[in-house]
């Protein structure tokens, strides 16, 4: 037999006092989905979130659907539809990026979120759509009362070196490797 979850009600937590940085990368599945755990666990405590997502624009990820169905989270999409190629960046996927920075820069500094994401930056830098140097300037302008979380694979050596906790997603096996596509509501 299944039993729910009992329903708590709670006032909203104070603000942070003493917001970090973390990092998770690596080329392992799971980077976005621990920063939408970390999102959960945050608006289950009355957190204010913002999450900006880097290179995804309009393509039907699952928790975009979810998060806009929760309170005190804020979402942004940036990117095109179609995937970018590292060896041939276009220049409205440079420009998306630098929106998504620029976003993610007044949200850090707006003082009406607790916690940011930046979803999948780090591949954003490593593939030159927007400078490391720009990502580690954001990092040194956050508040202390803020909370910043960077994903993607490739995470740039100064930024792991910046963060309070870095996580490495390490691939032991996938089942892309053996010929299974990306599944709806699993992988995307």
């Amino acid at each position: 037999m299944t039993q729910r979850a009992p329903c708590y009600s709670f006032t909203p937590s104070k603000r942070l006092t003493r917001g970090l940085v973390q990092v998770f990368t690596g080329e392992g599945k799971g980077k976005t989905s621990a920063a939408l755990g970390a999102v959960l666990r945050a608006l289950g405590h009355g957190l204010r979130v913002y999450m900006v997502f880097f290179m995804k624009g309009d393509y039907p990820y699952g928790e975009f659907k979810a998060l806009a169905q929760l309170p005190n989270v804020d979402v942004a999409r940036f990117g095109l539809t179609s995937f970018c190629d590292p060896g041939n960046v276009r220049p409205e996927e440079i420009e998306q990026a630098k929106k998504a920075l620029a976003a993610a820069r007044e949200a850090i500094l707006s003082g009406d979120y607790d916690m940011v994401v930046l979803d999948e930056v780090n591949v954003a830098a490593a593939w030159k759509l927007v400078e490391v140097d720009e990502v580690l300037k954001l990092v040194q302008d956050k508040p202390q009362g803020v909370e910043l979380i960077l994903t993607g694979r490739y995470a740039d050596a100064r930024l792991v070196q910046t963060a309070d906790l870095v996580t490495e997603m390490v691939k032991i096996k996938h089942p892309y490797d053996a010929g299974v596509k990306s599944r709806r509501g699993i992988e995307y």
